[in-house]
């Protein structure tokens, strides 16, 4: 008991900032209660407060609890994503209540409030207990690598064949022991505007795009077209940064806690100073309004990048039925393959409801017709390479917001490549304020010098462990 809550100590000072936006959609601030019973649904709603917590009660489920088990089912999320893909395709046991708690990940929210749970864990009330709760690539190791999280495997859930093995790798400690699963897998393209890549390029056809963007080399000559044609390649100064991150060779922080800045972040620095300089890009955020807004048909930037979610929850401007451009979108590799974010469910220690909780892991990763829901219904990319293998093959498939091509089947490729190596507890906080620190350095405001200063200034005020290179 002392080690667990000695582990949990240690999560809890490691809860990091940041607004991670992977697995789609801000965490909400509305507090709601839903009962599901029958055919009708009663929902209150009330506006304020940091988090969400809705509870749904389903009546007559096809799914049987175990009779020793809890009858509160208690999930912690950052967002409403999978919540609204359990509701819609998971059937709730008889007599079992779930209950969300959702915090919004902006600031650190999620994981504060998320780990002061997990410390309360071993003497919380039965119906209090943590049962499963979400986690993301960048700090999922946080978790998987304590006790906090069990064994999944023990409970009955299925290490299947048809997972994405980096899926597998994420969710599994350092002794190869899985805490958990994925319901999606997160391979991530080149998304472009067809219209400016045939203004640009002469094409649209994705094949002959693909060719003209395979390299880093290659896309740096298409940018300066781009431009001389009035066009930006990217909107963001850290447009290219997760393309760049996810294929690093080294981890952040090494084996005797020293920081390292890994090559390929050094690539990205100075690809993204470059392209400041050139005015290939833009001074926004990646998140910013005045990148998004390139997104409406009258924006003027060409590439992208991000997997399914992102087009799907992050390029609403795109779809707007009024301003946007659904359909004059389409997806590419590009320079290089990667992967960007994706949702894990943990399996929490102190589980009441173990039977449940595995029942819900397979049913997201294993269950062909819940799998193929999400990938034709949700247009997400499944954690299921047989599933998503046939709708690549389907002819009569295809996503409208890319000119109905079968994004699905340029995934399946993508994802092959993906590998989860070199990651570290340490990996959210660094990943997300490398690319601000460096703002000023892009601009031409500070040197160099400073900018690697400032970040190493960042990194010990965060991580006073962590030791930073000598200046």
């Amino acid at each position: 008991m002392r080690n667990f809550k000695k582990t949990l100590a240690l999560l809890s000072s490691l809860a990091m900032a940041g607004t991670m936006f992977a697995g789609c959609g801000g965490g909400g601030d509305t507090t709601a209660t839903t009962t599901a019973g029958g055919d009708s649904a009663d929902t209150t709603a009330a506006a304020g407060g940091d988090s969400a917590e809705t509870t749904a009660a389903a009546e007559g489920g096809d799914s049987a609890a175990a009779a020793d088990e809890g009858k509160v089912f208690n999930i912690y999320a950052w967002n409403e994503e999978f919540k609204g893909f359990f509701e819609k395709y998971y059937t709730v046991p008889e007599g079992i209540t779930v209950n969300w708690i959702i915090n919004p990940s902006d600031g650190g929210v999620y994981q504060e409030k998320l780990d002061e749970a997990l410390l309360a864990q071993a003497d919380a009330a039965a119906d209090d207990k943590i049962d499963m709760f979400l986690a993301e690539a960048d700090y999922i190791k946080k978790y998987t690598d304590t006790d906090a999280t069990l064994d999944v495997t023990s409970i009955g859930v299925q290490k299947a064949d048809t997972m994405y093995q980096y899926t597998v790798d994420a969710a599994s400690d350092a002794n190869g022991v899985m805490k958990g699963v994925s319901f999606q897998c997160c391979p991530a393209a080149l998304i472009y505007r067809r219209s400016i890549a045939k203004d640009v390029l002469g094409t649209d056809d994705p094949a002959a795009v693909q060719d003209a963007l395979s390299d880093w080399s290659k896309f740096e000559s298409v940018a300066a077209t781009a431009k001389e044609k009035g066009y930006y390649m990217t909107a963001s100064y850290a447009e290219t940064y997760r393309t760049w991150s996810n294929n690093a060779t080294e981890a952040w922080v090494d084996a005797n806690n020293n920081l390292v800045v890994p090559q390929a972040m050094k690539d990205y620095i100075a690809q993204a100073k470059n392209f400041m300089d050139k005015g290939y890009t833009l001074t926004a955020g990646v998140w910013d309004d005045e990148k998004t807004a390139q997104m409406f048909a009258d924006g003027k930037t060409m590439c992208f990048f991000g997997p399914a979610w992102y087009y799907n929850f992050s390029m609403g401007n795109a779809q707007d039925p009024e301003k946007g451009c659904s359909g004059d979108w389409a997806i590419v590799e590009g320079p290089q393959a990667y992967f960007w974010g994706g949702t894990w469910l943990l399996g929490a220690t102190g589980t009441d409801n173990p039977t449940m909780l595995a029942d819900i892991m397979n049913t997201f990763t294993v269950n062909e017709e819940v799998c193929t829901n999400l990938v034709k219904n949700e247009m997400q990319f499944s954690n299921n390479t047989k599933v998503n293998e046939a709708v690549a093959a389907d002819p009569e498939y295809g996503n409208a917001f890319l000119g109905n091509q079968n994004d699905t089947a340029v995934f399946c490729e993508l994802a092959k490549n993906i590998k989860f190596e070199n990651k570290t507890k340490y990996d959210q906080l660094l990943n997300e304020n490398i690319t601000t620190v460096f703002l000023d350095y892009f601009k031409g405001t500070i040197s160099e010098e400073e900018a690697y200063a400032n970040f190493y200034k960042f990194v010990s005020e965060k991580y006073p462990a962590v030791t930073v290179p000598a200046q």
